[in-house]
């Protein structure tokens, strides 16, 4: 018999065919449904764009009205001055600096100028001149390293392999930071100064802060001593050395000059280690005096307020910005709430 070639069944060509054309609908609504946002998006461009044809004039004038009248408000209104101070905050007090600065902007916010005055120790008028008090961290990233390398140090060795410099920087915060930036904003460019004392000996007069500092101070003091009578021992040791040495080199040359000999190079060699333990305890020493440096107050003045403020300059905060905007905005609602009315309207008819 001959071979016969097979077709396949109808049935096959049948689902084939419906298969093929399931995924032609299924593209074709795809492509109507992309083609229907596409011209959604188009068609609220060309209405706003009317919007604004239609309008135009009104949104001119509310402009050059608003510019008309922030600059004469500008031009009445009593200047801004800003004034900074770092500072550099020991034994954990950064926090409670935290806290005075927002208290003290809160009583600057709520206008209340006799606490303000008060706390501050300032006259009330200066006291009502103040606008505006934060505070912000400063630190880089030479900084945060060095920050990071004091913190692991205080840690045991197993602690120190599952902490890495990444996972420090996710939690730091500006209260980790090492100098601190305070600003003050009021209309009299004198205030700051006036009112630095205070904000100092809010944080120094501390008695949990003075009590750290006077531990401090006696640790440091105890540590002093130590260096010193190591280092005093080490010179006594030093001589007692020099000594053996020189007995060692007076002693004529025998049979037991080999021992002696040794005897000798073992104290040169005492007295190099002797040497670089002196070296270490003069750097320790050094260390030592800029830690007492740096913790002689609770609160290091690493800049002062100026003795006078800088004027605010800047027209995002003018009312020649803000006016013109905040009536354009208003222009922009009640219109927008005119034609929206109006769409309903014939909507409802319809």
């Amino acid at each position: 018999m001959s071979n016969q070639i097979q077709t396949p069944p109808p049935s096959e060509e049948v689902d084939l065919g419906q298969l093929f054309q399931l995924i032609g609908n299924a593209f074709k609504r795809l492509f109507n449904f992309i083609g229907s946002i596409i011209k959604g998006i188009f068609d609220v461009i060309i209405s706003f764009l009317l919007f604004i044809q239609k309008h135009f004039i009104k949104f001119v004038l509310a402009i050059a009205i608003g510019a008309i009248g922030g600059h004469f408000l500008d031009k009445n209104k009593a200047p801004n001055y800003i004034s900074t101070m770092v500072v550099e905050p020991n034994f954990n007090s950064v926090q409670q600096l935290y806290n005075n600065i927002e208290f003290y902007n809160d009583l600057a916010q709520a206008e209340d100028s006799i606490a303000l005055a008060s706390a501050l120790n300032i006259d009330v008028l200066d006291a009502a001149s103040i606008k505006k008090l934060y505070l912000d961290s400063y630190s880089d990233e030479n900084q945060k390293l060095k920050l990071f390398d004091d913190f692991i140090k205080g840690l045991d060795s197993t602690t120190v392999k599952a902490i890495d410099y990444q996972a420090y920087l996710k939690n730091f915060n500006s209260l980790d930071a090492r100098f601190h930036k305070i600003s003050m904003e009021s209309t009299n460019s004198y205030v700051a100064k006036k009112a630095q004392l205070a904000i100092i000996s809010s944080i120094a007069t501390n008695g949990y802060f003075k009590l750290q500092k006077e531990t401090n101070a006696e640790n440091l003091k105890l540590k002093e001593e130590v260096y010193k009578q190591q280092l005093s021992e080490i010179d006594s040791l030093q001589k007692l050395y020099k000594t053996i040495l020189m007995k060692e080199a007076d002693k004529p040359m025998q049979g037991t000059s080999i021992n002696l000999a040794g005897n000798g190079a073992s104290s040169q060699n005492k007295e190099l280690t002797l040497l670089k333990e002196r070296d270490v305890l003069k750097s320790n020493m050094v260390l030592l005096n800029n830690e007492r440096a740096n913790k002689a107050t609770i609160l290091n003045v690493i800049s002062d307020f100026p003795t006078r403020g800088v004027k605010i300059k800047g027209i995002w905060k003018s009312y020649k910005f803000l006016l013109p905007l905040a009536l354009l905005g208003i222009v922009v609602g009640v219109l927008s709430f005119l034609e929206l009315n109006t769409y309903l309207k014939k909507y409802k008819k319809v």
